[in-house]
């Protein structure tokens, strides 16, 4: 049988939700403040994946300009009742402190393309919600309860009430089911239901080194739960040298044949520091059914290589890939929050039309259009055609995780209007959110001409790079440690940053006249660089 390397689904792309439909798998994950909201990938194979929607994609589904940094949509749920898709999702609006405002929603569309409903208000009891179709029409929707009185902690335990799919909301008692086991920071229910037995799979022991996976059981959905024997059933917690590490928050698929897996989000750390560049991706596990109790094919240490039905094909995944600017914009690219794109972006001539907002830093309106690093090494290169007239207005090249940490290439103007091209960073400024001083001497630029922009990441390597007109491309800068830019300098206490690097094409204008720059395209190119261990 073949066999897949592990994450199948490379770079940013956490809290898998898995679901097979006649012989089509779909896995949806979480996007956070980036939009449109929620990543839906489909598969034949289980090897081989494609990303095919985002679904939250309109205003009247979604709306995050002020959300901070990783709030935003967590953890989507994705289920078929034999008719249609229902999607279940949280929008964070805050998340740090005793508070945590979550507000859950359900959507639903005939196909997995659409079209996707109006969102249905469900509840802002906790997040991770779920929807679980039991096999006597009822649906059951469950999700994590917080308590801001923390007795004996915020994270209080596993709430589940009957939804009403005719009146459009929750109905009858709901009962706190399961309080968690001693991993503590009970999350992410699915619950299933198999030879009479409901299972509650939860995430246990918070996002970073000892995520988990727990399994527990009953004969009554509303319990109470045993939890299984051997917990966890995953976990990279007591093998701090396995590649895959954070490994947690899984759902389980079935294949037509009976065989079962487990999707679940790791991490893939790098440099002895111990960080994840990627951010959280999706990996898979082979899993087996034992008197009535789900356990790994290989132990509950995630598998680098998994054998599946389908054999990858890893050439799109190393290809070069030279983004241009038609009608629209290519799915690998997302923004920021807001789902007013007329303000931020427009093509047309071939060209990407940014339209300068606020500052690259804002948790509101900003002009970033940005794709994901899936790759441990790449280049990345760009053409800008702007023309600032004072230092409030900059635009160009970021290597962007969040307010907090980025690096970024632009060209901008002196107090004179002089144009210069200047290197900005914001390394761990928690909770500052401030450059770091001083910056890099400007190099003075003509102020006409277009200007060529690239940076290269080797690892825990990064340099920028620029030239005029039909230059070679010169370094500029120093070396940086591409490394901070990652879920553990997300800046943010242990288990608050919650998504990946981005590289990409941004523009602002702080002087509030929306000055506007140019882009003729965008290159990504992977490289294979170092070791093999952190490579698919």
């Amino acid at each position: 049988m073949p066999s897949v390397r592990n994450p199948i689904l490379p770079g940013f792309n956490p809290d898998p939700s898995i679901v097979r439909v006649g012989d089509d798998y779909y896995i949806a994950t979480s996007t956070f403040e980036w939009y449109p909201g929620v990543q839906i990938h489909h598969s034949k194979d289980l090897a081989n994946w494609e990303l095919v929607i985002r679904p939250l994609n309109r205003k009247s589904q979604l709306d995050m300009r002020g959300d901070p940094d990783s709030c935003g949509i967590w953890a989507p749920c994705l289920t078929h009742d034999g008719e249609k898709f229902w999607l279940v999702y949280t929008d964070v609006k805050r998340k740090d402190g005793s508070f945590k405002d979550c507000h859950n929603y359900i959507v639903s569309a005939p196909s997995i393309e659409g079209p996707w409903s109006d969102p249905v208000y469900a509840n802002s009891s906790g997040f991770d919600p779920s929807l679980f179709h039991d096999d006597d029409g009822k649906k059951w929707f469950v999700n994590m309860l917080i308590d801001h009185r923390c007795r004996p902690r915020v994270f209080a335990g596993i709430v589940l009430q009957e939804f009403d799919p005719a009146a459009n909301k929750l109905v009858g008692p709901k009962k706190n089911i399961f309080k968690g086991t001693e991993l503590d920071l009970v999350e992410g229910p699915h619950l299933y239901k198999r030879n009479g037995w409901y299972y509650l799979l939860t995430a246990e022991g918070g996002t970073a080194y000892e995520h988990a996976c727990t399994l527990a059981r009953s004969r009554d959905i509303w319990g109470p739960y045993q939890v299984h024997p051997e917990n966890p059933i995953l976990s990279s917690k007591d093998a701090p040298f396995a590649a895959l590490q954070r490994a947690g928050h899984g759902d389980i698929v079935e294949t037509p044949d009976g065989k079962t897996y487990l999707v679940h989000l790791c991490g893939r750390p790098i440099t002895q520091k111990r960080r994840c560049v990627l951010g959280r991706e999706t990996a898979i596990q082979e899993a087996f059914w034992k008197d009535d109790w789900l356990y790994m094919k290989n132990g509950p240490v995630p598998s680098l290589r998994v054998e599946v039905p389908g054999t990858p094909d890893d050439s799109k995944y190393w290809a070069e890939q030279r983004y241009t600017f038609e009608k629209e914009l290519h799915k690998d690219f997302q923004w920021l929050r807001t789902p007013e794109t007329e303000r931020i972006f427009r093509l047309g001539d071939g060209k990407l039309t940014l339209i300068g907002r606020e500052s690259i830093g804002s948790w509101f309106e900003q002009a970033l259009v940005a794709r994901r690093q899936t790759h441990f090494s790449y280049d990345a290169e760009t053409v800008v055609d702007f023309s600032p007239t004072d230092e409030r207005q900059f635009s160009g090249l970021p290597a962007y995780y969040c307010r907090y940490n980025f690096f970024y290439l632009t060209v901008t103007a002196d107090s004179n209007g002089q144009r210069e091209l200047l290197l900005m960073s914001s390394e761990i400024s928690y909770p500052e959110g401030k450059l770091r001083m001083p910056l890099p001497e400007p190099i003075q630029i003509p102020n006409e001409g277009k200007v060529k922009l690239a940076l290269t990441i080797r690892g825990d390597k990064l340099q920028f790079y620029y030239a005029l007109e039909d230059d070679k491309l010169k370094s500029f800068g120093p070396v940086y440690d591409a490394s901070v830019i990652s879920d553990e300098c997300g800046g943010h206490q242990a288990h608050g940053s919650f998504t990946g690097a981005f590289v990409g094409m941004a523009c602002s204008d702080l002087n509030g006249t929306a000055l506007s720059t140019k882009f003729d395209y965008f290159i990504y190119r992977p490289v294979k660089y170092g070791s093999d261990r952190y490579e698919i």
